[in-house]
């Protein structure tokens, strides 16, 4: 009799076990959850409130929620401009970032040897400083007597009385050097985990080198590619201090509408209308993009 009771005995205990192990699973998880409500469901649930406030309310007189549906139309209508602007110098910048931040990986990998992790390094060195200096740093190179502007009047590409800054290259340029470390990375990820094996084996069934990228090492690092894009598509879309920055009137973003309608004008309504738009079209935008590009382990 003991020999048939002690298994089930052994596995109510295991069972006993396995449910003290959920809700320990459950408590563990407690901390993260909260995080997220108390600062991700409580302000986007705050930004829905204010995009559905009446747009004749005020700071003085109060605001109500009305669920003003008409203040997404109005937004579009009052600032399409900067929202297209917003996706396209986003869109640009994160595939030059793409081209350049892929050669850099793909030598880190590859070519770099022992130089590696000193590459690495300096790849997240401009973290180690404030995105606001990065950036006057960058107004300070483009600026209108810097080395780069005289030079390239004198190779003709600018006028006599050209410039770099206030313009939409000194924006994108701005954009690509904050962001183009959040490409490397995810980038150098995927490069680094491919075997070299499958690319000489390659070779040795007659590819090219093209075909032997195409056919292997593209493939292969697809899922750093579209890690990368995103992690710099996202936050460029939303970025306003290059543009206040480096640009000028005709160079506004999406960002510096939202933040002049928080902060000087105090229209909530409009402000929080744009940011919800903003944020639709990046979430419609990501799920088409990793529908047609993204990778198994993204989908």
């Amino acid at each position: 009799m003991a020999a048939i009771t002690a298994p089930a005995r052994a596995t109510e205990d295991t069972a006993k076990r396995v449910g003290g192990g959920r809700w320990t699973a459950y408590w563990l998880l407690a901390p993260g959850a909260l995080w997220l409500l108390l600062f991700f469901v409580v302000p986007f649930y705050s930004l829905v409130s204010a995009s559905l406030f009446d747009p004749n309310g005020s700071v003085l007189t109060g605001y109500d929620v009305t669920y003003h549906v008409g203040n997404f139309g109005t937004a579009v209508k009052n600032y399409y401009p900067e929202l297209l602007r917003s996706l396209w110098y986003a869109g640009l910048a994160t595939l030059v970032c793409l081209v350049i931040g892929y050669v850099l990986a793909y030598a880190i990998a590859f070519k770099a040897g022992r130089w590696r992790n000193l590459l690495l390094v300096l790849v997240i060195a401009p973290f180690f400083t404030s995105f606001l200096l990065r950036t006057l740093s960058w107004k300070l190179i483009l600026s209108d007597h810097g080395f780069i502007v005289d030079l390239f009047q004198k190779v003709h590409i600018l006028g006599s009385d050209g410039r770099l800054l206030n313009t939409w290259f000194a924006v994108v340029s701005g954009i690509v050097y904050n962001f183009l470390p959040f490409m490397v990375l995810p980038l150098y990820a995927s490069l680094e985990k491919i075997d070299g094996r499958l690319i000489e084996a390659a070779g040795d069934l007659y590819a090219s080198p093209f075909t032997a990228f195409f056919k292997v090492t593209w493939p292969l690092s697809l899922p750093g590619v579209v890690a990368g894009t995103l992690l710099t598509f996202i936050p460029a879309a939303g970025d306003f201090i290059n543009a206040q920055l480096l640009g000028g009137p005709g160079q506004r973003m999406v960002g510096n509408v939202i933040q002049s309608l928080f902060t000087s004008t105090q229209d909530y309504a409009a402000a929080g209308a744009l940011s919800v738009i903003l944020m639709a079209l990046i979430v419609g935008l990501v799920l088409v993009y990793i529908r047609k590009v993204g990778t198994e382990e993204l989908v």
